[in-house]
């Protein structure tokens, strides 16, 4: 695992020298009187990804659907040269649904891939024989089922980069509970180099060697290219 401070994360990914000027100078008030003494001030919330309302147990204190009341995991992304581009956080409603939300710095403009892989292993010195792609490691596609893409259970909507480098999204899935991302052999989140098509080729679309439609690589991938940032899921 990788336990870390939320604001120390905040400053690396770009939360900038105002940001961090601001946070610093963030100094205790004196709060309001009550029956026993003054109250304690607030604790400032991270620049970075503020904090769920949803994260926590719900009132009554029963499971929610997860097995487990307001699970939750993170991921810190990091390109092939170690540097961290990003983070994930992923929560559990009250309605049991799984909330992402993601924000990444310092990639290439432009749709990528984003998925959740079945291992959680991120290994930029293991490439794919096939493609030569970095994050080998990582595996396939996480996949409760036996459906190809974009039926996977860990296929998300891809995330769009801007001119800045700058991206961020918010998705909530059905698809799987945390639980699940942190089974034995873990998972982890991949960035991609190009956008996903969720393997929507036409059937007039011939292919070569004969065939139309999708091909193998398609409905494994939806083309998305090679991994170029990779983030183990842990428990948070």
């Amino acid at each position: 695992m990788l336990p870390g401070s939320h604001l120390a994360l905040a400053l690396a990914l770009g939360a900038g020298t105002a940001g961090a000027a601001a946070t610093a100078a963030v100094t205790p008030t004196p709060g309001p009187t009550g029956p026993s003494g003054p109250t304690s001030p607030s604790a400032p919330t991270s620049p970075y990804i503020s904090p769920s309302p949803t994260g926590s147990p719900s009132p009554t204190g029963s499971p929610s659907p997860t097995g487990q009341a307001g699970a939750s995991a993170r991921a810190e992304i990091k390109d092939v040269d170690g540097n961290q581009v990003g983070l994930l956080r992923i929560d559990t409603r009250d309605d049991g649904k799984v909330r992402l939300r993601v924000r990444v710095r310092g990639l290439p403009p432009g749709y990528h891939g984003f998925h959740i892989h079945n291992k959680g292993v991120c290994d930029p010195r293991s490439t794919d024989p096939a493609t030569g792609s970095p994050f080998f490691s990582a595996g396939p596609h996480f996949n409760l089922g036996p459906g190809p893409h974009p039926g996977h259970s860990g296929d998300l909507p891809s995330l769009l980069v801007g001119k800045d480098g700058v991206g961020r999204a918010t998705d909530v899935t059905d698809r799987f509970r945390v639980r699940q991302l942190l089974d034995g052999d873990g998972s982890s989140v991949i960035v991609h180099a190009r956008p996903d098509n969720q393997a929507n080729i036409p059937k007039r679309y011939k292919l070569k060697g004969g065939g139309s439609g999708p091909d193998a690589e398609t409905l494994k991938t939806g083309d998305s290219g090679g991994r170029i940032a990779c983030g183990v899921i842990v428990r948070r």
